[in-house]
């Protein structure tokens, strides 16, 4: 099996913006055992831009374009670095790839991306694939990790994407303010029900929400990838998905029980 998995801001770091060491251990132990169980695993990793607040002491995200530049660019540096520590305490090698959205979109730029992701597959390698915050001004706006997770998994033609975010899928209403909201466990498609249900991010150090992960289910979908969205603060939850359990919400045009 051909796995993404992209992993948000929140499940990386506390709200501080320091680093949660013991989930982060968790989640390498997680992705390199299922490695070793012979799947292949492709990471799309936010959080260079919070490890960039923790590690410069701010109190909070930077609202400047400069400023959150430089934040990623000193946080990319320690999010690579513990990626690499705790990913080869397992045997495992690790690739950084920092692209654009001008990388995606122009068709020569997104064939060398998608080559180079391919042979570093073909090797063993485990990627690790985030937006190039230092340079991208657009990208940083949007903050579309979602997105760009699921055009990874497009290009790389996986059988799955999983969006590892603070909450453990899609309700009926936000959980944080309904008690009465209910988890949607699947969805076969991405219609205006569906988009009416998702809110804003709650994350202060994040820019993402379910909106951006809704599109992303809509590309999976077109292109015969399941996704899904469930909680990061249980790692554990990614064996689950590889084993075809329901956790969180899926989205998959195959039938289930």
């Amino acid at each position: 099996m051909r796995v993404v998995i992209k992993i948000g801001t929140s499940t990386l770091a506390y709200p501080t913006g320091h680093l949660n060491i013991r989930r982060f251990e968790e989640l390498c132990k997680v992705i390199s055992d299922v490695k070793n169980a012979g799947h292949q695993v492709i990471i799309v990793s936010s959080g260079a831009i919070a490890m960039g607040i923790g590690k410069l002491g701010l109190l909070e995200r930077p609202k400047d374009i400069p400023s959150k530049q430089a934040a990623a660019a000193v946080g990319q540096c320690e999010l690579m670095y513990i990626y690499d520590k705790l990913l080869s305490e397992y045997n495992h090698t690790v690739a950084q790839l920092l692209i654009t959205g001008d990388d995606v979109e122009n068709e020569e730029r997104h064939s060398n991306f998608s080559n180079t992701l391919a042979r570093l597959i073909e090797m063993n390698v485990i990627p690790v694939i985030n937006e190039n915050d230092t340079v991208a001004t657009k990208e940083i706006v949007i903050g579309d990790n979602d997105t760009l997770a699921a055009i990874v998994a497009q290009s790389v033609m996986a059988d799955k994407l999983i969006l590892l975010s603070d909450i453990d899928g899609l309700y009926t209403a936000d959980p944080h303010l309904d008690p009465n909201a209910e988890l949607i466990q699947w969805a076969s498609a991405v219609d205006d029900h569906i988009l009416s249900l998702a809110g804003a991010s709650n994350s202060n150090l994040g820019t993402g929400g379910m909106v951006t992960k809704l599109e992303a289910a809509r590309i999976c979908l077109s292109c015969g990838c399941d996704m899904i969205i469930t909680n990061g603060n249980t790692p554990t939850n990614i064996y689950d998905v590889i084993d075809g359990k329901p956790v969180g919400t899926t989205f998959t045009e195959k039938s289930h029980d």
